[in-house]
This record gives structure tokens, C-alpha cells and sequence, in this order.
């Protein structure tokens, strides 16, 4: 791990394993909707199957990345969202991250808004649309972006390794 590396995500398709307790209080108390009601924004798709989504697995998409001298640490955001799994694997240095970078998610939008979660406690309690974080050398990033490309992946530039900050800091 050193300054500068380059954190790349990989998109959720929803909750995962993130923010159920948060979201089932928003769902039956502030959404006032049962599991068989229609999801807002999701055609043709229920709370339950919206809440219930299969988790996406990062194994295919991963594995070739794992004798790559470039890879210097990996992330899978479960609970606890990007603060409280990316720093475990940065080996003590922080990292710098932008939320403008993760493809919004209609489940979040939904479930943030309904519950008028603040952005910060959102991003604790839920993977936000980030299931999995790459952390790779900076002179590798256009490698690693067309590897992860090529194998269908739709991966985006998340942020930077950083020393000056502590956790997770959030640009915007």
C-alpha cells in the first residue's frame, strides 16, 4: 500500500448484506408499504424482491486480478458500508473518496429520501451502490480499468490511498 494508490469500485445492485434493520424500519414505517407492494422506481419489482436481490458475487471479476503485482489491497463492502470496510485493508493509511464517482441507485435514492437519512450516516449504514473496492498502484490504473472493462465489469474511479487522512474522507 502507498500514498497515491487508486481505489476503483465496483457497483452493488443494491443492498447486499448493508442496512437492512435501517431500511425495513424506512420501508414499513416511513414508506408505509407491505413486502408485496411495488417498489417505487422499480418496474414491475416488489419490496421484497428489491430488498431481497441476489448479492453480487466479485469472485470472476476479481480472481485474475489476484497475481497482479499492481493489486496492493481489496475491499468488499458489507455492513458498516465504505468507512467501516475499506480502512481495514489499507494497512493504515486512509483513504480520499468521491461519492460523485458510484452510479446511483434507485433503492438508495428511494430509501435515503423516504427516511431523510443525512449523506453521512446513509453512507455508514448502507454500500451506497459499492460492492467492492480495488486499491491498485496509480501507474497501473488504465491497465486494471481495461482488464476490469474487458471482463463486462462496470467499474469506476472511487478515490485515492491517502496518509493525511484518517478512515474515510469524503470529497463531496
Amino acid at each position: 500500500m502507498q500514498e497515491g494508490d487508486v481505489l476503483i469500485g465496483l457497483p452493488s445492485n443494491g443492498l447486499h448484506t448493508n442496512g437492512y434493520s435501517l431500511a425495513r424500519r424506512i420501508i414499513l414505517e416511513r414508506m408505509q408499504l407491505d413486502w408485496t407492494d411495488p417498489f417505487p422506481g422499480e418496474e414491475g419489482e416488489t419490496v421484497a424482491d428489491v430488498m431481497l436481490r441476489n448479492h453480487l458475487s466479485y469472485l470472476s471479476t476479481v480472481k485474475p486480478f489476484l497475481k497482479e503485482p499492481y493489486l496492493h489491497a481489496m475491499a468488499h463492502i458489507t455492513g458498516g458500508g465504505l468507512a467501516g470496510n475499506l480502512p481495514r485493508t489499507l494497512g493504515g493509511f486512509g483513504a480520499k473518496v468521491r461519492r460523485s464517482s458510484v452510479p446511483s441507485l434507485n433503492v438508495f435514492e428511494q430509501l435515503v429520501s423516504a427516511g431523510e437519512v443525512e449523506a453521512d450516516e446513509a453512507w455508514r449504514a448502507f454500500n451506497m451502490g459499492v460492492g467492492f473496492v480495488l486499491a491498485v498502484n496509480e501507474a497501473s490504473v488504465d491497465e486494471a480499468m481495461s482488464h476490469l472493462k474487458a471482463s463486462g465489469a462496470e467499474a469506476f474511479l472511487l478515490g485515492e490511498v491517502s496518509e493525511a487522512v484518517e478512515g474515510v474522507s469524503w470529497l463531496d
